[in-house]
């Protein structure tokens, strides 16, 4: 109850439910950047859970503004509090269901999206984040030129992306099986690869590679899904004390 409360209390943690959006719509849709006070670009990340990567990704970045999106509030609330603890001025935090995102944001208003260790719904493709229906939507308020950058742990989900780019034509940007090799080894060198989530250390510990996408969306084409069998992992027994595949 005291993290609710903390959140309710914070200017940088926003929070809207359907019926209120259907009524009222949010009011800073296409006017964020008035809260921030600049014209930065303005950068979102998904599934944003305690918020260690927003805050990560801002304290590298300060001439860039932030936007951590998640519908867990108590987990969000690490993230939130360290940023109103150190001042940070270039985040902000909204409590929602990804589903209804394209409420919150209006179109070219987004320059990147960070999708970092989602769950890979490996039965439910709608509910997927980097599935084409949700890629459909995040391009409908992602810049033309707008990144969409997939940190993941799960060889489906890997498996998956790798399938998806193909059968839409699209080149990555960027792709790695292992990221931390690829970063040792000088092949990628973006200091915001380099960010560690609390539970990404332990995926690494338990000796678990990281994979890496960045990919840019085509504008217009209708995005297909692959039609592809892919083998399920036991991404789900993750952190219980269970035996899993690298």
């Amino acid at each position: 109850m005291q993290k609710f409360a903390d959140m309710a209390a914070y200017d940088h943690v926003f929070e809207a439910d359907f019926e209120s959006l259907q009524a009222h719509g949010f009011e800073y849709r296409g006017r964020w950047n008035e809260w921030f006070g600049n014209d930065n670009p303005i950068v979102l990340e998904l599934g944003c859970g305690r918020g260690e990567y927003t805050v990560g990704l801002a304290r590298k970045n300060p001439d860039v503004n932030y936007i951590g999106v998640d519908i867990k509030g108590a987990r969000m609330h690490t993230g939130a509090t360290q940023a109103a603890q150190e001042g940070l001025k270039n985040v902000a935090f909204l409590r929602t269901r990804i589903e209804f995102i394209e409420q919150f944001f209006a179109p070219a208003e987004v320059s990147q999206i960070w999708v970092t260790f989602p769950d890979p719904q490996m039965k439910k493709v709608r509910k997927r984040l980097v599935g084409t229906l949700m890629l459909s939507r995040y391009r409908n308020f992602l810049k033309p030129d707008g990144v969409v950058h997939l940190k993941t742990d799960s060889p489906f989900l890997t498996a998956y992306t790798q399938a998806m780019l193909q059968v839409n034509h699209i080149e990555p940007q960027a792709a790695s099986e292992d990221l931390y090799a690829d970063i040792e080894r000088g092949v990628l060198s973006d200091p915001a690869l380099g960010i560690r989530t609390y539970y990404e250390q332990k995926w690494i510990d338990a000796g678990m590679t990281i994979k890496y996408f960045r990919f840019r969306l085509p504008e217009q084409a209708v995005l297909a899904e692959p039609d592809v069998d892919i083998e399920h992992d036991n991404y789900h027994n993750v952190g219980r004390n269970v035996k899993f595949d690298k």
